[in-house]
């Protein structure tokens, strides 16, 4: 399954749930660049989303990546008909083709190409259905109680008066001030935040209040889809994009949960394969192309672009993945939007000399392999520009599962850790992060995948309070405000094995664990 950022597969780097009990700097090291801005040359008509957006059987998906002028681009469009290609989709502002090809020699012809500066295969098997690994489901609300919040008849027992039915059971909210933050400034309405994700599930009570249509599509196979609903998750077992845009933006509206910042718009755009929900990368460029280009000042990132968990740059089909979706998110940075992303659920420390992966390629046979994180990255966790989250649980630790490095990690919020942070004063005395799902049900999830949405809920409370503020002011606020708990004064060893299980490198004022420090949501309101 796609690579989620939390917990729900062994393979967990990818969606950044921890499995439940569930920059122009890189592109000049990479040789990245051109002077991305992205809008589709191609405007085909929109198709289903689960119609013909993957290629047919024994095709691999390609992404060309090429300057930007358009004598370059027809050229290398005609090229790509000569080597038995058929172009998919065009973003002739940032230089990015995507195609289908059955030649196995496709992408070695397409780099000799004249004015290609990087192509590559973006899957390694033809698209076949995969099956996924959980390592726990989630812990979902009974069917009485969540009935129950949904008709407001049950009432939260902390949290005053205008706490939402569930509140009690939200200590991530209160662990940020998101909960006092509500009372002062809920958040603008002017301000959308976009979940790049499984899709949205915007017929859910506690989403249909923020829910932006208009900002929300389908980006399954590289090209946009706007038609009604194409946003929506292909089956109810798809919850994590859901689950997400509840963190984020959940109304306070007498039902379920509220989000950290419940005045704010979401929007929904699903980057999921509807068989294996596998984030193939060129349905994240088309992501973040069309968050850009259609107004969104913030898009939330809780996975890892598959096939590859890192992406090694002396790899030619990875080179090629790193080119091409650096420069749709820098594309979206120039056009005013802020990305953040999850760090992961490996406990990979990202600053270390090498890491061991196990699991790449995710959609064939994985080959262990041992790669520099510094040269091989974690899409779009490490890209330039890109806020990386890390974990925290109720007691401000680090979460067991979540992946840090110093240097890399910018910020930490609260994604939960339901083995060694337990609540003593909630409800359920659950530490995982309960939110909402598919069908108008709500359920406790953790991950690194949890504590992007936090982090990007507290982002968009910066942009309501300062709606001047550009990507790069909205990424200082968020670091200067966040508040850092400084490395433990005792080896990190969660489980008490006596085994020292991440080692917490730099200061009080930045550090591998938390960055720059835990979001405060409280502060994004109130200080100017």
């Amino acid at each position: 399954m796609a690579h989620l950022r939390s917990s729900r597969s062994s393979r967990s780097r990818r969606l950044t749930l921890a499995a439940l009990p569930l920059g122009v700097a890189l592109a000049a090291a990479v040789g990245f660049g051109p002077g991305a801005t992205a809008a589709p040359l191609d405007s085909p008509a929109p198709v289903a989303p689960q119609a013909a957006q993957a290629p047919a059987a024994g095709k691999l998906a390609y992404v060309v990546n090429t300057r930007t002028d358009a004598k370059t681009i027809a050229a290398v469009k005609k090229a790509i008909g000569k080597a038995d290609g058929t172009v998919v989709v065009t973003y002739r502002k940032i230089g990015v083709i995507v195609a289908h090809s059955a030649n196995p020699d496709f992408g070695k012809e397409l780099r000799k190409v004249r004015g290609v500066q990087s192509a590559g295969a973006t899957r390694t098997a033809p698209l076949t259905a995969a099956g996924t690994t959980e390592e726990g489901a989630p812990t979902f609300l009974s069917k009485d109680r969540a009935d129950r919040a949904k008709s407001g008849q049950q009432r939260a027992g902390s949290g005053g008066a205008a706490a939402e039915p569930l509140e009690g059971d939200q200590w991530d909210l209160r662990a940020i001030g998101a909960d006092k933050a509500a009372q002062i400034n809920p958040g603008s309405k002017k301000v959308t935040v976009g979940v790049i994700d499984t899709g949205v599930d915007d017929t859910h009570p506690d989403l249909a209040p923020t829910f932006s249509a208009k900002q929300s599509a389908s980006c399954v196979g590289g090209k946009a889809d706007t038609s009604p609903g194409a946003w929506r998750p292909a089956k109810k077992e798809h919850y994590h994009g859901t689950h997400v845009a509840g963190e984020i933006a959940a109304a306070r509206n007498g039902i379920g949960v509220a989000g950290v910042a419940p005045g704010v718009k979401v929007a929904g755009i699903k980057v999921a394969d509807p068989v294996s929900e596998l984030f193939y990368p060129e349905s994240v460029v088309c992501a973040f192309v069309f968050a850009a280009d259609n107004g969104i000042e913030i898009t939330n990132n809780s996975y890892y672009v598959d096939p590859w968990l890192y992406n090694c740059k002396d790899d030619p089909d990875q080179r090629a993945i790193l080119d091409a979706v650096n420069r749709a998110q820098l594309y979206a940075q120039r056009k005013g939007t802020l990305n953040l992303a999850s760090a992961g659920n490996s406990n990979h420390d990202l600053d270390a000399d090498e890491i061991v992966d196990e699991s790449s390629p995710d959609d064939s046979t994985p080959v262990k392999r041992t790669i520099d994180p510094h040269k091989c990255l974690d899409l779009p966790t490490q890209l330039p520009g890109v806020v990386t989250v890390s974990a925290t649980g109720v007691y401000k630790a680090k979460s067991y599962y979540s992946t840090y490095g110093n240097g890399v990690v910018d910020v930490a919020a609260p994604g939960g850790d339901r083995r060694y942070q337990i609540p003593t004063d909630t409800p359920r005395k659950d530490g995982g992060i309960l939110s909402t799902m598919p069908g108008g049900e709500y359920a406790w999830l953790q991950g690194t995948s949890m504590a992007s949405p936090h982090a990007a809920g507290v982002a968009a409370l910066l942009k309501s309070t300062h709606p001047k503020a550009g990507p790069a002011e909205l990424q200082r606020l968020l670091k200067k405000q966040a508040d850092n708990p400084g490395c433990p004064d005792k080896p990190y060893d969660p489980d008490g094995d006596g085994k020292v299980d991440a080692v917490c490198k730099g200061d009080k004022n930045r550090n591998g664990f938390y960055g720059y420090g835990i979001v405060d949501a409280l502060d994004a309101v109130t200080k100017k």
